[in-house]
């Protein structure tokens, strides 16, 4: 599976803004999707996942209540909509997938390239 993450920008805190993710080569029916982050100087983390028929989501408790993943498996893509932004989730966000639904990066094979957000105060 490949993924390209997009949508990314500079906001202001309380903007909001929606991430995309395209995936090619295969179907991703089957698969679980999911978001993770980097901000600068700090390790990548979890932000959410979703469940390849999209009825179970997790998040992290850092977004919970104001991040929302969704997919559309029909047109192989992926979305975070991420709403009352703050300057702590500036960050370069990726998306990712495999069969198993996880919050941790080494469950995940398949990696897009990253798309950066930066939320100013």
């Amino acid at each position: 599976v490949q993924l390209q993450a997009s949508g990314g920008g500079l906001v202001q805190a309380g903007d909001s803004l929606r991430l995309s993710c395209a995936a090619s080569g295969r179907t991703i029916v089957g698969y679980a999707m999911a978001w993770f982050r980097q901000a600068p100087g700090k390790e990548r983390e979890f932000v959410a996942t979703i469940g390849w028929r999209g009825g179970t989501t997790y998040y992290a408790d850092s977004v919970k209540g104001r991040f929302t993943i969704s997919r559309d498996n029909a047109k192989t893509m992926v979305y975070l909509q991420m709403n009352s932004l703050k300057p702590e989730d500036t960050a370069v966000y990726y998306c990712a997938a495999d069969r198993t639904l996880g919050s941790s990066q080494y469950e995940y094979r398949y990696w897009g390239q990253g798309t950066l957000v930066t939320v100013s105060s």
